[in-house]
């Protein structure tokens, strides 16, 4: 990556961005904390029962 020139890495920090937008990121702490609370609650779902 050392060997990119400027311009194609310009190129790539574009699509960077645009993927971003399109899945919805936030860089904000309100937005991860609340995302982590969400998870922090769900329940795991059941697994096979134990042993053989």
């Amino acid at each position: 990556m050392a060997n990119m020139k400027p311009k194609k890495a310009t190129d790539q920090r574009q699509k960077f961005i645009e993927a971003a937008r399109k899945a919805e990121a936030d860089e904000s702490e309100t937005a991860f904390e609340a995302k982590l609370k969400k998870i922090a609650k769900a329940k795991p779902k059941e697994s096979a029962p134990k042993g053989r």
